[in-house]
C-alpha cells in the first residue's frame, strides 16, 4: 500500500514539475509568403504580448509548458486565434489571410486589374458592404447618404420642391463626376440631379471612388474623379434580405434583394419601393422634401458554361413622381395664391450585358454593352420641359498579367441622343457619338516602387480628337507606409445639363453652339501618402491627399437678353486643397476623423473668389461599436461658411447623428437619428422669399430637411451572414 502511495505521489510530482517548467519559443507571421512587419502576438495562458521584426518574428521566453492558446491580429488581415503545444515544438509558422473589409487588399473593378489597392499606383477609395449596410438603414431610399458622408465629397441640393442633387468632388461640380454602375456610364446627362436620387443602395455590394482627372481609362467626363458603385453577385448559399423602414417625416420605403447560384446559373433579383408625403418641418406652406412615389427594380441573370467563362444580362428600371412646393396646392389643388409646384415625373430603363472569358492562365477577354433609355418631364407654373435621351456603350478589352506586369487594351464607342419634346419653344436636341481606344499599363520596378502609365485617344465627330495621357507612381515599403502621386488630363463634351440651367429649371436656356463653343479640358494631380501600424492593441492608419485640378474653357450660363446661353470661361477654375483620414480600431470600437480642405477658385472673376456654394472646411468624426449582437455609431459633422453667388457669407453648421442597431440570428432592428441637433438651412436664412404665388428660392446651403428618425428591420430569412 506504502509503496503504491509513493508511487502516486512520485507520478503526481514528475506531472507537476512538467507543467511548472518553462520554455523559450519563436514564432514568425508569414503573407504570400513574405514576412507581416509589426504583428502583434498575443499568449492568453501567459498573457505575453510581442511584435514581429523585419523577418516577421517574435521571441518569447519563460513561456508555461503545455497548451497555449495564440491570438495573431494585423491591420489589414483576418485575425488569426491557434491553440499550440509546448515544448513538443518551440519554433511556429503561422499565415495570415488578407481581410477582404480592409482597404489595403481589396482587388477593385474601377482599376481594370486584378491587383489589390496596395499594388496600384492609382489612388482609389473603397467603401465596404460593412459601411453600405450602415448608411442604407440611414437612408434606404438613396445614395446620397453614403456619398455625403465621404471626405471631400459634398451633395449639392440643387432644388428644394424637388429634393434634386448632384455630387461634387472636390469641389468641382456634378457634371464633371462619373457616375458608374459595375463599370457602364448610366447616370448623365438629362437625369442631372435626379441620378443620385433614383439609385438605391441595397443591392450594392462595394463603392469606388477614384479622384482626379480619371478619364484616360473611363472616357470623358471624370474631370473631378468617378464613382463605381459594384452590383451583388450570386453565390452558391441563397440570400434574401427584406429591409423595411418608417420615418417620422411621413417617409417608407421597401427593399428586397434575393440571390442563388448553381453550377450553371445564377440570379439576382432586387426591388425597391418609396412612398414619401409632402413634409414641411417650418410650417411656411411649402415642402422641404416631396410628395415622392419610387419604384425600382433591377434582375439578372448569370451563366456560367466553363469554369473559365462568365455571361451575365442585367435590366435596371425605375419609375419616379415627385410633386413638391405649395403644401395647399399639392393636398388640394391650385386655389388663390396656391398656385407654385415643380412636379418630375421620369422613366429609366437599361440594360447591361458583360461576357468574361479566361484565355489563358495570364490572359483576359470581355465585351460589354448597355443600352440606357431616359424619360423626363418638369412641370412649374406655365413652364414645361420634357423630353428623352437615349444612350449606347460598347467596349471590348484584353487583359493581361503575369508576374511583374499587367497590361489592358480595349476599344469602345459611346453615344449619346437628347431628344426634347415637340412642343418645346427651344428645340435643344444633341447627339453625340465618341470612339475611344485606351491602354494602360502596370510595372512592378522593385518590391518597394510600381508604376502605372496609360493613354487614350477619343474621337468625337463635333469636338475633334482627346488624347488623354496618365502616369502614377507607388512607392510601399515593409513598414506600413506607402505613397502615391500621379495626373492625367480629362475632358468634357458641352451639354445644356448644368447646375445653373437646372436650377431655372432650364427655362429659356438656348442650346449648346457647336460652331462657338470648345470641349471642356482638365489637367490635375494628386499626392498622398498613407501610414499604417499598431500601438500594441490599438490600430492605426492614417492618408493625407493632397491635390489640384484645373479646367478651362469651363461652361458657363449667362444671360443674352430675355434667354441664358452658353459661353466658355477666359480663365480657368482651379480647385486645389488636402484631405486626411485618420482611423483607429480597438478591439470592437472604431473611431474614423476626417478633414478636407477646398480652395476652388474662378479665374475668370475679378479677384479670383472662392466657387460659391464650396465650403473651404469640413471636418468629420465617426465613433463605431459593432460586435456580433449590437452596431452602434456617433457621427458629427462640421460644414464651414460657404459663399453664395452675390458674395454673401453663410452661416457655418455642425450636423449630428446616431445609429443603434441589433443584430440577430434572423436578420436584425435598427432606429437611427439623423440630424437630431436638427440643424436646417430654415434656422439661419429663409428657403423661400415671396410672393406666396411667384416665390424666389434662394441657393441651398445647408439640409432643408433637419431632423428625421426612423425606425426599420431587415429580415434575413437565410441567416444573418453578414454578421
Amino acid at each position: 500500500m506504502n509503496k503504491f502511495i509513493m508511487s502516486t505521489m512520485l507520478i503526481l510530482l514528475s506531472c507537476f514539475a512538467a507543467t511548472a517548467q518553462k520554455s523559450d519559443i519563436q514564432i514568425q507571421v508569414l503573407s504570400e509568403n513574405e514576412a507581416v512587419i509589426g504583428a502583434n502576438i498575443y499568449l492568453e495562458s501567459d498573457k505575453k504580448s510581442a511584435v514581429t521584426d523585419a523577418e516577421g518574428k517574435a521571441q518569447f521566453s519563460n513561456v508555461s509548458n503545455g497548451k497555449q492558446t495564440i491570438i495573431i491580429s494585423y491591420l489589414g488581415f483576418e485575425t488569426l486565434k491557434k491553440t499550440i503545444q509546448i515544448p513538443s515544438q518551440t519554433a511556429f509558422v503561422f499565415h495570415l489571410e488578407p481581410n477582404e473589409n480592409e482597404l489595403d487588399e481589396v482587388v477593385l473593378q474601377t482599376s481594370r486589374t486584378s491587383r489589390t489597392v496596395r499594388k496600384i499606383p492609382t489612388r482609389i477609395e473603397f467603401i465596404n458592404s460593412e459601411e453600405l449596410e450602415e448608411k442604407a438603414t440611414m437612408n434606404p431610399t438613396n445614395i446620397s447618404m453614403v456619398l455625403r458622408e465621404s471626405t471631400g465629397i459634398q451633395m449639392q441640393q440643387t432644388s428644394l420642391s424637388s429634393g434634386n442633387s448632384n455630387i461634387k468632388i472636390q469641389g468641382l461640380d456634378g457634371r464633371y463626376t462619373q457616375l458608374l454602375r459595375d463599370g457602364f456610364p448610366l447616370y448623365s446627362g438629362f437625369s442631372s440631379g435626379l441620378s443620385i436620387m433614383q439609385i438605391p443602395p441595397l443591392d450594392l455590394q462595394q463603392f469606388e471612388i477614384i479622384k482626379g482627372s480619371s478619364s484616360t481609362l473611363y472616357g470623358g467626363g471624370a474631370i473631378a474623379g468617378l464613382v463605381n458603385m459594384v452590383s451583388k453577385t450570386p453565390d452558391e448559399e441563397p440570400d434574401l434580405d427584406i429591409m423595411l423602414t418608417q420615418t417620422h417625416a411621413l417617409g417608407s420605403t421597401a427593399n428586397v434583394f434575393y440571390s442563388k447560384r448553381n453550377q450553371k446559373f445564377g440570379t439576382t433579383l432586387y426591388g425597391s419601393a418609396h412612398y414619401q408625403k409632402a413634409y414641411d418641418p417650418e410650417d411656411d406652406d411649402f415642402s422641404n422634401l416631396p410628395q415622392t412615389k419610387s419604384i425600382s427594380f433591377n434582375p439578372k441573370i448569370f451563366y456560367y458554361p466553363s469554369e473559365k467563362t462568365t455571361f451575365w444580362l442585367g435590366v435596371n428600371g425605375t419609375y419616379d413622381d415627385r410633386i413638391g412646393g405649395d403644401m395647399t396646392k399639392i393636398k388640394s389643388g391650385q386655389t388663390g395664391i396656391h398656385q407654385y409646384t415643380e412636379d418630375n415625373v421620369s422613366k429609366r430603363l437599361s440594360s447591361q450585358a458583360v461576357y468574361k472569358t479566361q484565355l489563358d492562365s495570364l490572359s483576359n477577354f470581355n465585351i460589354k454593352n448597355s443600352i440606357s433609355y431616359f424619360d423626363r418631364s418638369l412641370q412649374v407654373p406655365d413652364f414645361n420641359f420634357s423630353g428623352k435621351q437615349i444612350n449606347t456603350f460598347t467596349e471590348v478589352s484584353y487583359e493581361r498579367a503575369n508576374a511583374k506586369t499587367d497590361w489592358i487594351l480595349g476599344a469602345n464607342v459611346y453615344s449619346v441622343n437628347f431628344d426634347e419634346a415637340d412642343k418645346a419653344a427651344l428645340q435643344r436636341d444633341q447627339k453625340e457619338l465618341t470612339y475611344g481606344l485606351f491602354a494602360n499599363s502596370i510595372f512592378d520596378i522593385s518590391e518597394n516602387w510600381i508604376l502605372e502609365t496609360g493613354l487614350r485617344t477619343d474621337y468625337n465627330a463635333d469636338w475633334g480628337f482627346f488624347p488623354l495621357p496618365r502616369i502614377s507612381l507607388l512607392y510601399k515599403n515593409e513598414n506600413g507606409f506607402s505613397s502615391r502621386i500621379g495626373g492625367g488630363l480629362g475632358y468634357k463634351i458641352p451639354d445644356i445639363f448644368t447646375e445653373e440651367a437646372e436650377s431655372i429649371n432650364f427655362e429659356n436656356v438656348l442650346g449648346i453652339d457647336k460652331d462657338n463653343l470648345k470641349a471642356e479640358r482638365s489637367y490635375g494631380v494628386n499626392y498622398d501618402f498613407n501610414y499604417q501600424t499598431r500601438l500594441g492593441e490599438i490600430g492605426f492608419s492614417a492618408n493625407q491627399l493632397f491635390y489640384v485640378t484645373a479646367i478651362q474653357n469651363a461652361l458657363l450660363l449667362n444671360s443674352s437678353g430675355t434667354n441664358f446661353q452658353f459661353e466658355n470661361a477666359a480663365e480657368v477654375i482651379l480647385s486645389k486643397g488636402a484631405e486626411t483620414n485618420i482611423k483607429f480600431n480597438y478591439k470592437d470600437f472604431k473611431w474614423f476623423l476626417n478633414y478636407a480642405f477646398i480652395d476652388a477658385r474662378l479665374h475668370y472673376l475679378a479677384g479670383n473668389p472662392q466657387k460659391p456654394l464650396t465650403p473651404k472646411h469640413n471636418v468629420g468624426s465617426v465613433i463605431m461599436y459593432e460586435s456580433e449582437a449590437w452596431r452602434i455609431g456617433f457621427e458629427t459633422y462640421y460644414t464651414g461658411q460657404q459663399l453664395l453667388s452675390n458674395g454673401t457669407k453663410t452661416t457655418d453648421y455642425t450636423t449630428m447623428g446616431f445609429l443603434l442597431m441589433r443584430n440577430f440570428k434572423w436578420g436584425a432592428l435598427f432606429t437611427n437619428f439623423e440630424n437630431f441637433t436638427d440643424r436646417r438651412q430654415s434656422r439661419f436664412s429663409p428657403l423661400v422669399l415671396p410672393t406666396h404665388d411667384r416665390p424666389v428660392f434662394p441657393e441651398i446651403y445647408a439640409p432643408t430637411d433637419g431632423f428625421i428618425f426612423s425606425l426599420g428591420i431587415i429580415i434575413k430569412p437565410f441567416g444573418n451572414k453578414a454578421h
